[in-house]
């Protein structure tokens, strides 16, 4: 690569790696991203290295895993010293700017999750990633009528719209001012996180006996009836912000420019019998990645074990006239500490996935779970106490 292009990442929520008509979803109406899927890079195997928001975010913004990033625990703040992809790439000569969801900053863990107390809490601009304009908030899931704050908005302020609407239309317009420096814009957006009913403009959502589900979700009880009411807001949600994504892409001359498309986790919506995230297994841990652009073969798939802690490499390389590639044959993944939010996986673990294999251990280093993907991609069959398996697990367990 002679040039340096201009970078965009679209970071989503909750959207798990499955969750989209070009992965043969069919609950997921998605033209957008299926059409970025066509004309670029598509990582099949990509996943969260920490599948819960602040470790995730951390990780993606540093290049490093936590807790070596400064972020162990689900209220840890991001250190105000810590180096990320913005310094990196502000270093390079670029201009950065951030918009949206930041997750970030100290939180009171008496403040609701849900609601504006969150979403108008200021974040200091020391503290906001070295970014050169922040525009964004803490967090609270208003997936409509955010408050904005930050460099150009020293005061909160509401802005009416849906959530994706109004962050992809902020970055829009500085993406299309004139610049004389190569851009880097991150568009952080909170859906399809929860709360899954709130209103998705233009969309209607399907029925709950529409759904289809996963194979992995026990039927005929409360588990898939939970499911299923859940999937049918969350699937609105993905084809209302797809559609906010499809607006940035043809107002902005994106020629020129590598984007990146991803999530910070996914959601368990019933598999196994659980919900949410924080679980290490695939429902929760893969997510979706879409790389566009200059020199970006089209249409290729990658199997290639890539995770979000490699987003910043691929940046500075991108930004330094390189080409990224995976050497890894592996990621890791990681809860540090236990999630302290109901429905989330409620232990610390650590593990290793490959395409074909994962192994995750308890804290102790006890083994919980094992998989062969590569037979079992719904992982029905945990292998971990299987006599058969041992000497297997002992030899992956070097590698991590």
């Amino acid at each position: 690569m002679s040039s340096r292009p201009n970078i965009l990442w679209i970071i989503t929520t909750q959207w798990r790696a499955s969750a989209s008509g070009y992965s043969g979803d069919a609950n997921a109406r998605t033209p957008w991203l299926d059409v970025l899927a066509g004309e670029g890079l598509n990582y099949r195997q990509a996943v969260t290295p920490h599948p819960l928001g602040p470790q995730a975010r951390a990780a993606l913004l540093t290049g490093k895993l936590c807790p070596e990033n400064g972020v162990r625990d689900y209220w840890d703040a991001l250190p105000a010293d810590a180096r990320t992809v913005a310094h990196a790439l502000g270093d390079r000569g670029y201009s950065t700017a951030f918009f949206g969801k930041w997750h970030l900053a100290q939180r009171d863990p008496n403040t609701p999750f849900v609601g504006a107390e969150q979403a108008k809490m200021i974040v200091p601009s020391e503290n906001r990633g070295g970014f050169g304009l922040w525009e964004g908030f803490e967090s609270g899931f208003l997936l409509n009528n955010p408050w904005l704050h930050g460099t150009r908005l020293p005061a909160p302020t509401l802005f009416k719209g849906y959530q994706a609407d109004v962050l992809t239309q902020r970055a829009a317009q500085w993406l299309k001012a004139p610049h004389a420096q190569p851009r880097f814009c991150v568009v952080s957006l909170e859906a399809p996180h929860p709360p899954y009913h709130d209103p998705a403009p233009h969309v209607t959502e399907q029925l709950p006996a529409e759904i289809e589900l996963r194979a992995n979700v026990p039927r005929g009880g409360a588990v898939e009836q939970q499911a299923r009411a859940e999937l049918a807001g969350y699937y609105a949600h993905i084809e209302a912000t797809d559609r906010s994504i499809g607006k940035l892409m043809t107002e902005v001359d994106l020629s020129d420019t590598r984007v990146v498309f991803t999530s910070v986790h996914g959601d368990m919506h019933g598999s196994h019998g659980f919900f949410r995230k924080a679980w290490p297994y695939e429902e929760s841990v893969r997510v979706p990645l879409i790389i566009k652009g200059p020199a970006i073969e089209k249409g290729r798939q990658d199997d290639s074990p890539v995770s979000l802690v490699d987003l910043p490499h691929m940046a500075v390389a991108w930004a330094e006239g390189r080409e990224w590639h995976c050497k890894r044959d592996h990621a890791l993944i990681s809860m540090p500490t236990p999630a302290p939010v109901p429905l989330q996986c409620d232990r610390a673990w650590h593990g290793f996935r490959t395409p074909k294999h994962k192994l995750v251990l308890n804290a102790d280093g006890s083994p919980w779970l094992y998989f062969d993907l590569g037979l079992d991609p719904l992982e029905l069959k945990n292998l971990a106490a299987e006599p058969a398996r041992f000497a297997e697990i002992a030899q992956l367990r070097q590698s991590m």
